[in-house]
C-alpha cells in the first residue's frame, strides 16, 4: 500500500469515528419534549402537551435584551405565518429575567402571532435541560419528540425545510 493510499484510507477513518457517536445517538431514539405549564401574555394557561398535539411546534427560549433573539424574531413571524396553516405551531418563552413589560411591550408593538409567555420563574427552561443562552430553540414533531435543538440563529432555510419535511410526516 503507498503512502497516498494509507492517509486517505485513515482520513475516511478519522472523518467516520468523528460522525459515528453522532450517528449512534440520532439513531437511539429522540427525547421527548417535557410537559409543563404556562400563561399566555394574555392571561390564558395552558399544558404544553395539550397546545402541541398533533404539530410541529417551536418553543424558543430568547429575551429582549439579547440582540441576535431581537434580529432573529422577523424570521420567526415569517415561518410561522408560512407554516401555521399546515399545522405549525411556536411558543416564545420569555427568560426569567426579563422584565415582564419589557416583553409584553415588545410582543405588542411587533404584533408577534404566535403564543408568548414569560418563565417567572425559570421552570420552562428548567424542564428543557436548564436553558440559559438565548436563543436556544427546540423544534418538536408530532408525536412530541424533539427533533432539533437551535443555540444561536437557525439556518432559515435549512429550519424551514425541516419544518416541512415534518408537517408531511
Amino acid at each position: 500500500m503507498n503512502r497516498r493510499h494509507h492517509l486517505a484510507l485513515s482520513a475516511r477513518w478519522l472523518a467516520t469515528a468523528a460522525v459515528a457517536p453522532w450517528a449512534l445517538a440520532a439513531c437511539a431514539g429522540r427525547e421527548t419534549a417535557p410537559d409543563f405549564a404556562f400563561t399566555l401574555l394574555g392571561g390564558r394557561t395552558q399544558q404544553f402537551a395539550q397546545a402541541r398535539q398533533g404539530k410541529v411546534m417551536l418553543v424558543n427560549f430568547w429575551a429582549t435584551s439579547c440582540t441576535t433573539c431581537v434580529k432573529e424574531m422577523p424570521q420567526m413571524v415569517e415561518t410561522f405565518n408560512k407554516f401555521n396553516s399546515q399545522g405549525y405551531e411556536m411558543l416564545a418563552v420569555a427568560m426569567n429575567y426579563d422584565n415582564p413589560e419589557f416583553v409584553a411591550n415588545f410582543a405588542q408593538s411587533r404584533q408577534l402571532p404566535f403564543g408568548v409567555t414569560h418563565d417567572r420563574d425559570g421552570a420552562i427552561a428548567k424542564a428543557f435541560g436548564d436553558v440559559r443562552l438565548t436563543p436556544t430553540s427546540f423544534l418538536v414533531d408530532k408525536s412530541g419528540a424533539v427533533v432539533k435543538k437551535y443555540v444561536g440563529e437557525p439556518d432559515f432555510a435549512d429550519f424551514q425545510r425541516l419544518i416541512g419535511e415534518l408537517l408531511k410526516a
